[in-house]
């Protein structure tokens, strides 16, 4: 699992230098190859490519009649890049996604179980405070079966 929050700083070659903690795991699963998409959140997602081949097949078995699914497809799977580590860690990150996700320099990499989330910093930093805002007001009334229940 993959967990954690990591600042990190994007070269001018649009490069990042994964933590060194993840890159044996990386390199385990799937030889340094990776994935990385957009996310409806204005982020990146990076997988492991065996992670994400299964959530592509899984993507492509929805019903393609249903606009939300297309559009979803056409998000994700549309802008699946494989990228790999190089010989120093590092993974070059596709200019067009960079600008979706409004990556220049600082960026945090978060480890979210089987995939990273990369946000740029500020947005990040804006995104937490306001979950957390959010978080303050809610009654957890609307959580979703056995969520509701998990004691942290």
């Amino acid at each position: 699992m993959f967990r954690g929050i990591n600042p990190l700083t994007l070269d001018a070659k649009g490069r990042l230098a994964i933590p060194t903690k993840y890159r044996e795991r990386l390199q385990a699963e799937s030889s340094g190859r990776l994935v990385v998409t957009v996310d409806r959140e204005r982020c990146l997602l990076l997988y492991t490519l065996p992670e994400w081949e299964e959530i592509e097949r899984r993507l492509m078995r929805l019903p393609t009649l249903n606009r939300k699914v297309r559009r979803l497809q056409g998000l994700l799977i549309g802008h699946a890049t494989d990228i790999e580590l190089d010989g120093h860690g590092r993974v070059l990150l596709p200019s067009v996604l960079r600008e979706i996700a409004s990556l220049e320099r600082k960026a945090v990499l978060i480890g979210q179980g089987n995939k990273f989330e990369l946000w740029d910093e500020d947005a990040w930093n804006a995104r937490r405070e306001n979950w957390l805002a959010e978080e303050e007001g809610d009654d957890d009334s609307d959580l979703a079966g056995d969520l509701g229940s998990l004691a942290f």
